[in-house]
């Protein structure tokens, strides 16, 4: 099947553009290639500190030159469901390693903070700055020099795309990233909704709310929702950096198992000088990156990442725009129904088919690059498959021909929605994205008076004291990155969702996020240029009219313009919210963070 027309347009787009960045991304990398891993031109003092605490045998095959030794990258923590499971992967790792003659080290790791556990706290102002933080930690990890390739545990929001973009500073090496899986089924989100709605109502008290938070978040693993985690997993499966049908098998089994050790023999294969080797600066073209966005439009992905993988690109040379990303979403047909677009979760998709049966969909459709390098080496045909467990073996199976749940998987032929999830948004109140896929299409269009606050308390506050009774057009700003770090604003989800079901036209405007949990409520987010900058948000007031139109792609003040632009930007002391939770120390990072629509990264400022 011949590459689509759109999706070859806007890969040329991404090519031509980032003609010069590009080459000097891979200029920077083939230097560090000719360098080599200078592990044996290291000092004797240099070298006993990198292997002092390593094994006999490990220390021989370290003080040659000739055995790969792979850098393991942590994300590990025994607070968190999903990094849990990593506690056990070092030694697994490093004997995997030895089964190839290679060596194994942990170089590092990375801190990983849950936005389930901070959402609607201060400490979610540092949720965003943690994925740069993150990016910094693996450099650091991987600097000391004694690697051949590298090997990264890593799954929620932030964890995965810092790590990958501080793999790509050291882009000469191979990359392979290994993860740990999702929880087991547990209370439908569905229901949980429900409850947490109630609680809203003061229809049920705390402790009811908490059981059904503690049966839906109940175990080691990932989330069961499609929200940032979970799509970073199927990001890595469709760009090429996971084992083929790695992503969703949970953790705690023998197949989750063979699959860690698997990926590490790859690592190791990947290391070794010859055809094999695939260094993660050449995988991470724009193919590859088109690949991605292709798959979080097809799968109603996570909002956040029209940020992580414009940051991802950068980290690459490549630019990618939200135009990029609209021009896709509007030929890539939606094939998921995961909940918050629908009510099943991660395990009954991997169960329908998964990853494999969605690759092979988009690529019989020409909506994927084949021709890419990936870990497994044989382009992304290789990702066409369920991994098995049979007799103790690990075997790749072709995907099955039909999906076992249609509701969940859909066929090409047969898609939820011939376009993608995801809607650039643009007018005279600047530029932001919306999540479409979960929103009825009754809902995407809502023209009402606005309700303007400059903190989501201030939305709960006015929601708790019967201030939102009609349609509204509820806008929450000063939460851009540069303002306070553009936190996830999703705490809001349930009011608003009340009041949409009440009956009336409701909509979100924020410079803030609202993550991959976006639900049925449309959201403009993201909103560029934020208030602090100035922008057209900054002029809104009480009682204007908006307009946000989800299917023409319109966000703008109603009304007279030359008036509305004469405003003075409202502005806020935000002092406040600078300190506390560790915050003062970000002040660097709220002043040199770039805007959204460009990544909101501190390595680069559009």
């Amino acid at each position: 099947m011949s590459i689509n027309k759109t999706i070859s347009q806007v890969t040329s787009r991404i090519a031509a553009r980032s003609e010069t960045s590009r080459a000097d991304y891979l200029e920077r990398m083939a230097a560090q290639s000719d360098k080599g891993v200078e592990r044996a031109a290291l000092s004797c003092g240099n070298l006993a500190h990198g292997f002092a605490a390593c094994p006999p045998a490990d220390k021989a095959a370290l003080a040659g030159d000739r055995a790969p030794n792979i850098a393991i990258v942590t994300s590990y923590n025994d607070m968190l469901s999903a990094h849990q499971p990593y506690a056990d992967y070092p030694e697994i790792i490093k004997q995997a390693a030895r089964e190839m003659k290679a060596t194994a080290q942990v170089a590092g790791g990375v801190p990983a903070m849950c936005d389930g556990v901070t959402q609607g706290q201060h400490g979610m102002d540092l949720s965003l700055f943690s994925r740069d933080v993150i990016a910094m930690a693996t450099a650091i990890a991987l600097s000391h020099n004694m690697f051949d390739a590298g090997v990264y545990l890593g799954v929620c929001d932030k964890i995965v795309p810092g790590m990958l973009i501080g793999a790509l500073a050291f882009g000469h090496l191979p990359a392979v990233f290994i993860p740990a899986g999702p929880m087991v089924s547990g209370l439908p989100n569905d229901e949980k909704s429900r409850i947490r709605q109630l609680f809203m109502e003061g229809k049920v008290g705390r402790a009811e709310l908490l059981e059904a938070e503690a049966k839906s978040y109940h175990s080691p693993g990932t989330c069961t929702f499609y929200g940032t985690a979970n799509s970073n997993q199927m990001l890595m499966e469709i760009m090429g950096l996971h084992l083929p049908g790695s992503s969703f098998v949970n953790p705690g089994t023998p197949l989750r198992d063979a699959l860690t050790r698997a990926a590490v023999h790859r690592a190791a294969e990947l290391a070794k000088e010859g055809d094999a080797r695939t260094p993660l600066g050449e995988l991470m073209d724009e193919k590859t990156i088109v690949n991605g966005l292709v798959g979080l439009l097809a799968t109603g992905g996570s909002t956040n990442h029209t940020l992580h993988l414009i940051a991802i690109a950068a980290a690459a040379g490549l630019q990618v725009t939200w135009d990029d990303m609209s021009a896709l979403s509007e030929v890539v047909p939606l094939l998921t129904r995961i909940y918050p677009n629908g009510v099943a979760d991660i395990n009954h998709f991997h169960a329908a088919g998964g990853v494999g049966f969605l690759v092979r969909e988009l690529l019989s459709g020409g909506y994927l690059h084949a021709d890419v390098k990936t870990i497994a080496g044989e382009g992304l045909q290789a990702y066409c498959v369920e991994a098995k467990l049979i007799e103790a073996e690990l075997v790749f199976k072709p995907a099955a021909k039909e999906s076992a749940a249609p509701k969940i998987l859909a066929p090409l032929d047969k898609p939820f929605a011939k376009n993608g999830g995801l809607k650039l948004l643009s007018g005279n109140l600047g530029k932001a994205v919306i999540k479409t896929s979960a929103v009825k299409p009754e809902h995407r269009i809502v023209q009402a008076p606005a309700r303007v606050f400059h903190s989501q308390s201030g939305l709960q506050e006015a929601f708790k004291a019967g201030e939102l009774n009609g349609d509204v057009v509820v806008v929450v700003r000063f939460s851009g990155p540069r303002a306070i770090g553009m936190p996830e604003l999703h705490k809001l989800t349930p009011l608003l969702g009340i009041l949409l079901d009440r009956g009336h036209q409701v909509a979100l405007i924020t410079d803030g996020r609202m993550s991959g949990a976006s639900g049925k409520v449309p959201a403009a987010i993201h909103v560029t240029p934020e208030a602090l900058e100035g922008g057209a948000i900054a002029k809104i007031r009480d009682g204007d009219i908006i307009r946000l139109d989800a299917e023409t792609g319109v966000l703008d003040f109603v009304g007279d313009e030359n008036e509305f632009f004469s405003r003075t930007p409202a502005s806020e002391d935000l002092r406040g919210a600078h300190s506390g939770m560790g915050r003062e120390l970000f002040a660097e990072f709220r002043q040199n963070v770039g805007r959204a629509d460009g990544g909101a990264s501190i390595f680069s400022r559009p």
